[in-house]
C-alpha cells in the first residue's frame, strides 16, 4: 500500500496544522488531568488558530499563483516517484555519488571530532551538552543533513542507510532532540517523495522517530543533576508541550517585548555566543534561562500579532511552493522540501530561533526562484 495512492499526500505542508493541533492535545493532560501546570486562557487558542489560518492562506495562495501565473498544478505528479535503480555495495560509483559520500563522511568526521574535543558524551552530561553546539557541530550539521538526503534521494544503495544511521547516532549523542529528529524526519520525507515506500515502513519510521524523541529527551533530562523529575518519558513530553504553550501565553501578554532583538540574536547569536532563547526566557519569565515558545512566540515577542501573521503566511507560501515544485523535479527539490518541512514541524515546539534552519529556508527560496525562472537543467 502506497500513501501517495489517490490524491492523499501525507507530507503536504498542511501537516503542520495537524501537528500543531496534536501538540496542543499532548499538552492537555498536564493542564486538565494532572494539573501540573496552570491551564491557558482562551487567548492561547485564538492566537494559535489565527496563526494557522494565515499559514493555510499562504498555502492556498501558493496554489493560486502557481496555477494562474505559471500553469503549475499543485498536485501534479504526486503518484510518480523517482525510484532510482537499486545498487549494491560493489556496483560502480559515479563522481557525483562519490562527492556526496565524501561530504557525508566529512559531516560524520566533524561530529566525531566535536564529541572528542568535548571529552565525553553530552547526552549523559548536562554540562557537556551546554557546550556541544560548537562551530564544528554547526558545520557538521550543515554539511551532513543536506548531503545525506540528496544521497539517499538520488542513489538507491543500502550502504547509504548505514551512513544515515551513523550520523543519526552521533547527533543523538549531543543530547539535543531536534537534530536527530530532523535527520530522521527529513530522510523519511525525502524517501516518501522519491521512493515507492510501503505503508508499514512509514509507520515503523514514525514509531522510530517517536522512540528517539522520548529516549533522547528523557535521558538528557535525567542527566541534569540539579533537576529531579518524577515524570515518565511520556509524561515528560506532555509536560514539555504544556510548559512551552504556557510560555506562548506569556509571549501573547508581552508582545513587542524584544522589538526585533530576538530575530537579530537568532541570526547572529551563534557567532556572538548568545542564545536567542535566553531572550525568550527574559521576556516571558524575567529569568536568564533558555526557553522555547512554540512557532508563534518569537514573532509575537519581536513584532506582535502582525509579525506572527506575516511569518505564518510566508511559511505557508514558501513550503507549499517548494512542495509543488518538488512534485515536478524530485531529487534536490524533494530533499530541501523534506529538510525545511521537518525543521518547521520541529519549530512547533522550539520556535524559529535556529539560524541553520533559516539558512535551509534561504536555499529553498533560491531553488524556488531557479525553477520559476524556467531553468530546465538538473541542479
Amino acid at each position: 500500500m502506497n500513501f501517495k495512492n489517490g490524491n492523499f499526500d501525507l507530507f503536504n505542508p498542511l501537516i503542520l496544522v495537524v501537528m500543531t493541533i496534536l501538540f496542543l492535545i499532548i499538552a492537555m493532560p498536564m493542564w486538565y488531568f494532572y494539573q501540573e501546570l496552570p491551564s491557558p486562557n482562551l487567548d492561547l487558542y485564538l492566537y494559535i488558530g489565527l496563526g494557522l489560518l494565515f499559514f493555510i492562506f499562504g498555502v492556498f495562495l501558493s496554489n493560486y499563483i502557481l496555477s494562474k501565473k505559471y500553469k503549475i498544478d499543485a498536485n501534479y505528479n504526486i503518484k510518480k516517484v523517482l525510484n532510482p535503480e537499486k545498487l549494491s555495495l560493489s556496483d560502480s560509483y559515479s563522481r557525483n555519488e562519490l562527492i556526496l559520500v565524501g561530504l557525508v563522511l566529512l559531516g560524520i568526521l566533524l561530529q566525531v571530532i566535536n564529541i572528542a574535543l568535548l571529552g565525553g558524551i553530552p547526552l549523559f552530561s548536562a554540562t557537556l551538552k551546554a557546550k556541544a553546539a560548537t562551530k564544528i557541530w554547526l558545520i557538521s550539521y550543515i554539511i551532513f543533513l543536506p548531503s545525506i538526503n540528496v544521497l539517499i534521494a538520488r542513489y538507491n544503495r543500502k550502504s547509504h542507510y548505514l551512513l544515515l544511521l551513523i550520523g543519526l547516532v552521533l547527533f543523538a549523542l549531543t543530547g539535543y532532540r531536534t537534530t536527530p529528529i530532523a535527520i530522521m524526519l527529513s530522510a523519511l520525507i525525502t524517501l516518501y517523495y522519491t521512493r515507492d515506500v510501503d505503508l508499514k515502513y512509514i509507520i515503523l519510521a514514525i514509531l522510530a522517530i517517536a522512540v528517539v524523541l522520548l529516549a533522547v529527551g528523557f535521558i538528557a533530562v535525567q542527566a541534569i543533576s540539579w533537576q529531579h523529575w518524577s515524570l515518565n518519558p511520556v509524561e515528560l513530553v506532555s509536560y514539555r508541550a504544556a510548559f512551552t504553550l504556557n510560555i506562548l501565553s506569556k509571549a501573547i501578554e508581552n508582545q513587542f517585548a524584544t522589538m526585533g532583538n530576538l530575530f537579530y540574536a537568532t541570526l547572529t547569536g551563534f557567532f556572538t555566543h548568545s542564545d536567542a532563547r535566553v531572550l525568550v526566557g527574559q521576556a516571558t519569565l524575567g529569568q536568564v534561562h533558555s526557553i522555547t515558545s512554540t512557532i508563534f512566540g518569537p514573532a509575537l515577542l519581536d513584532f506582535g500579532i502582525l509579525g506572527m501573521i506575516l511569518q505564518m503566511f510566508l511559511l505557508g507560501l514558501i513550503l507549499k511552493t517548494l512542495h509543488s515544485i518538488q512534485n515536478y523535479k524530485k531529487e534536490i527539490f524533494s530533499t530541501f522540501y523534506g529538510i525545511v518541512l521537518a525543521q518547521t514541524i520541529i519549530w512547533i515546539e522550539t520556535g524559529p530561533t535556529d539560524v541553520v534552519v533559516w539558512l535551509f529556508y534561504i536555499i529553498g527560496i533560491f531553488l524556488i526562484i531557479h525553477f520559476l525562472r524556467g531553468a530546465k537543467h538538473e541542479i
